[in-house]
């Protein structure tokens, strides 16, 4: 079902304005990734599903929030998100006369696929514990940040309110939040909060897709549906092969099996979140290949991911300033500032208004990485010494993101 929006947008054009508006910056952004991936020729046939399914949406959310949207008692049909809520925390079973549309949208989500293995998503969890504060830095500077190069989720975050620095961080922590929980001990198994928090993302995002091309205010015909399944899958390889390929790149030794089973706990994650299931890759490589082809796929620099980052640097420099003495603070922006022109590169910076500086501060980190992960990662003992210091400065960056308060998850990670 597509609203009548979304069918004039379709039916003027397969693909919307912002489709391969800027190819050749992505090829430009793209050159290490492609060689990374080995991807010889474009795939012209992919490219075309990026461009059509910027106009799909995760249609059993869209049920879902269609009947929550329903007028009329509960009893009528319509679901109530006190029900959804209930369902996710206890099961659909202790949900009395539950609605047919919430029914369906958990026997989906509690359906666990024979090629789900859950001790290779413990294995991928261990990792990214490990990798604490690169994992940060990496979904901080390569993903959140780097994502703010292209037109389209950009301007859907501005228009879900996040130009201020308090309300960008409090973004930012709610996405780390829900990271972390994925991540955690058992955090996707049915009673892990990692499932429930990713189920409750799929259904905010729902939300807002319905809201957004309903309200008027969105162009869909320029950006294709707020919520689209090809920006859903390109998000998604922001935390699985982006996140290893930073993590390298700031020095951190990543395995082959290691990687394997990172890659497995996002899949595993990229189904809950509804994102397509031809789009859940296995491999670093299918997804790495799958990523530039999102980039050739984008438009350009816009004024809303350049507005996103200064209220991201804001945010940030007021937050170590507060914590911090001025030396600390010093070292922190320049860290900061270091990284971002290592993952985007001086012209990539200029595009966001970031100040171009000299990346001094990156050559210890990558020390620290490097004998971190090829010393103490080598021994049982140590991975868990990296798991649980990974975990002390997530608790500690959590209280400073939220200044204290309970973390919510929001809309719209990233």
């Amino acid at each position: 079902m597509t609203t009548p929006r979304a069918q004039e947008a379709t039916a003027a054009s397969a693909y919307p304005r912002r489709f391969r508006r800027a190819e050749e910056r992505g090829r430009r952004i793209g050159r290490i990734l492609r060689r990374v991936a080995g991807v010889r020729h474009v795939d012209e046939e992919l490219l075309d599903r990026i461009g059509r399914r910027m106009y799909a949406r995760d249609e059993p959310g869209a049920a879902l929030v269609r009947a929550m949207r329903r007028d009329g008692r509960p009893g009528a049909g319509r679901v109530t998100m006190a029900q959804f809520e209930r369902a996710l925390r206890e099961g659909i079973q202790a949900v009395p006369d539950a609605p047919p549309e919430l029914v369906r949208f958990f026997s989906l989500v509690d359906a666990v696929p024979a090629w789900v293995d859950f001790d290779l998503v413990e294995r991928g969890a261990g990792v990214i514990r490990r990798l604490g504060r690169t994992a940060s830095d990496v979904l901080l500077q390569l993903s959140l940040i780097g994502g703010y190069r292209f037109g389209g989720p950009a301007e859907l975050l501005v228009a879900t309110g996040g130009l201020s620095g308090a309300t960008a961080m409090r973004r930012l922590g709610e996405t780390e939040t829900w990271s972390n929980a994925v991540a955690r001990p058992g955090g996707l198994r049915r009673d892990g909060e990692g499932f429930r928090l990713t189920v409750h993302v799929r259904v905010m995002h729902a939300l807002v897709n319905d809201r957004f091309e309903h309200n008027g205010r969105w162009d869909v015909r320029e950006w294709g549906l707020p919520v689209n399944q090809s920006d859903r899958a390109g998000t998604l390889g922001l935390f699985n092969s982006t996140l290893l390929l930073g993590a390298r790149a700031l020095g951190w030794w990543v395995s082959a099996a290691d990687a394997r089973a990172v890659m497995h706990l996002w899949k595993y994650v990229g189904l809950l979140l509804g994102v397509d299931e031809d789009w859940l890759f296995d491999t670093e490589r299918e997804q790495n290949v799958f990523n530039y082809h999102v980039l050739l796929a984008q438009d350009g620099q816009t004024p809303a991911g350049a507005d996103l980052t200064e209220a991201i640097l804001k945010g940030q420099r007021r937050l170590t300033e507060a914590r911090s003495n001025r030396l600390r603070a010093a070292y922190a922006r320049a860290r900061l500032l270091g990284m971002l022109r290592c993952f985007l590169g001086g012209e990539s910076l200029e595009e966001l208004r970031i100040p171009v500086t000299l990346p001094w501060a990156v050559p210890p980190v990558l020390v620290k990485n490097l004998a971190a992960s090829l010393l103490l990662g080598r021994t049982e003992r140590g991975r868990r010494v990296l798991e649980r210091a990974g975990e002390r400065f997530r608790d500690r960056r959590g209280v400073l993101l939220f200044d204290g308060a309970r973390p919510q998850v929001g809309p719209l990670p990233l």
